[in-house]
């Protein structure tokens, strides 16, 4: 089974709203301080956490207090301005899990493509100004991170209400929602209503996590729901102002441990690409959504040897996929099918170590375990903080999960 995660968003989300929810289903401040210290901002901010009520609701207030730079008074007193290139060096150097770092990444990279549309700039060159500054970098890979203890596989989110009014930001009074929320919307096409409230209830920061992590809008999907937790907002409305994150697993057919899939395969050969390229093609088209990714050596016409590049995505993904091996690769055509393929009930779970956590994931077919393999990445990351050979993380990993 996977483990799912919903966004109820009844009054809006927001960066510090995440970190509360998360921190109330159990996530350990200690962890995620652990890796905020690795980001090397940490002489930037305080984290100040407190349970409050919001319309007699218990919940939990994350706030990240900025520290006073020297001979600068409160009113005057900002976060640092960073551009996507520093932002993305700061989460790279952090060493975050493979998943909260991906995460991070694209949710910085989402916002500042709809920073730029709004300004007419290209997303490198986006001043991020509030959005870019320490607390958002703390909401956002705080979330990430939070999300991968959890063991999240799948994400959703409620339909988003718009608020209203205005609101003041770097660039003066700004109808709420606020551009860039608006392009994030749009770029989703995010299903909004109003629910009455005319104050600011989805952040910059709050909409890019919720339009880059959710995989859909809407009702919950079908899920045996395990723990719900509670992220509070700053003001006090006629709602009760309150993120709920619910926390559990998909709900499985009893008749069957597998499921079938459309699919599209993308393929064309190639014989005059510098090899050195196919590299960065790969993570290219990953990072565009794309399942899988392979070579193969092909013989082609005057008998050149070539490479047969395969590409598996699901369809909604082929025209971003076809995109990047145009603009990537020599190739000037691209073969496009459709097939059906069947995949294993999956889920995560983690096992506990000598040398830490490792993620493992377990797959079924008809109710039964029939594949248990350690997360690739968590082992790496072992192996290479404790001088270990990959080989022998994983075989502990393995024995760790067989001997519980």
């Amino acid at each position: 089974m996977t483990k799912l995660a919903y966004f109820e968003c009844p009054t809006g989300i927001a960066g510090d709203m995440c970190l509360g929810a998360l921190l109330d289903l159990g996530v350990p401040l200690s962890f995620l301080q652990d890796y905020f210290r690795r980001l090397d901002i940490e002489q930037e901010f305080e984290l100040q956490v407190s349970s409050v009520h919001r319309q007699s609701q218990q919940a939990t207030y994350v706030r990240v207090e900025l520290e006073k730079e020297a001979g600068q008074s409160s009113e005057h007193q900002h976060s640092h301005h960073r551009h996507l290139p520093e932002i993305e060096r700061l989460v790279l150097g952090a060493e975050l899990p493979k998943q909260a770092e991906l995460w991070s990444l694209d949710i910085f990279r989402n916002l500042a493509i709809a920073e730029g549309k709004v300004h007419g700039i290209e997303p490198n060159r986006v001043h991020f100004h509030e959005v870019g500054a320490t607390d958002a970098i703390v909401d956002i890979v705080g979330t990430c991170v939070g999300l991968y203890w959890l063991g999240v596989e799948e994400l959703f989110c409620s339909a988003l209400p718009t608020g209203g009014g205005t609101v003041k930001a770097a660039h003066g009074q700004l109808p709420v929602p606020v551009p860039a929320v608006l392009q994030l919307w749009q770029r989703r096409q995010v299903p909004v209503y109003d629910n009455g409230i005319d104050k600011e209830l989805v952040t910059p920061t709050g909409a890019a996590i919720a339009t880059t992590l959710a995989q859909s809008f809407g009702p919950p999907p079908p899920m045996s729901l395990h723990q719900i937790g509670l992220g509070a907002g700053t003001l006090d409305l006629s709602l009760p102002n309150v993120l709920r994150l619910w926390l559990g697993e998909s709900v499985a057919s009893p008749s069957s441990s597998s499921q079938s899939e459309t699919v599209v395969v993308l393929e064309t050969q190639i014989d005059d690409l510098n090899p050195q390229a196919f590299g960065y093609v790969f993570e290219a088209l990953f990072q565009a959504g794309a399942l899988d990714v392979f070579t193969q050596p092909v013989g082609m016409k005057k008998s050149r040897p070539g490479i047969l590049l395969t590409v598996i995505c699901q369809p909604e993904i082929a025209p971003a996929c076809e995109t990047v091996i145009f603009k990537e690769t020599s190739t000037l055509g691209i073969r496009r099918s459709q097939q059906q393929r069947t995949t294993l009930q999956r889920e995560i779970k983690a096992v506990d170590t000598v040398y830490g956590p490792i993620q493992i994931k377990l797959a079924y077919h008809h109710q039964q375990l029939v594949n248990v393999q350690p997360e690739y990445e968590d082992c790496a990351q072992i192996a290479q903080t404790h001088h270990l050979s990959w080989q022998h993380v994983h075989q502990t990993a393995l024995l760790a999960w067989y001997q519980q």
